[in-house]
């Protein structure tokens, strides 16, 4: 399904991800996506002052077939409510800022999970293609 490059409902990194799902290599597509605001599911366990605070950010990690684990990240509350529709709180993060400070495990990283042209990415994939100063 194309998008018509006029429809103001999808947003630039939304516009990124099914350009990445012809070419996984498009450079300018990866630079889109990385200079984007991704919404942060906050976990429920997470209290108010913790959710609120700017310096710390608590990933939601659900684990996966095979025990691998994911952290879920959306470019959309449309997006989001898609596949987590009970999620009522969320943090806006810069893609790029979250890419940097990546942990160095085997935690991937999964942008619009419920999508047709979602893009998981490892750990490594995480910090060398979306890592910005």
């Amino acid at each position: 399904m194309e998008t018509p490059a006029n429809d103001n409902s999808v947003s630039p990194a939304q516009r990124a991800l099914d350009t990445l799902a012809e070419n996984t290599e498009d450079t300018a597509a990866l630079d889109t996506l990385a200079g984007s605001d991704v919404l942060v599911p906050v976990p429920d366990d997470a209290n108010d002052q913790d959710a609120a605070d700017p310096g710390m950010l608590a990933l939601p990690v659900l684990e996966q077939q095979g025990g691998r684990q994911v952290v879920p990240v959306f470019t959309s509350e449309l997006e989001m409510a898609d596949l987590l529709p009970y999620v009522s709180r969320y943090r806006m993060v810069p893609l790029g800022a979250l890419a940097a400070q990546w942990p160095a495990d085997d935690l991937s990283l999964s942008i619009d999970a419920g999508s047709e042209h979602r893009l998981t990415l490892t750990s490594d994939g995480v910090r060398t293609l979306l890592a910005r100063p």
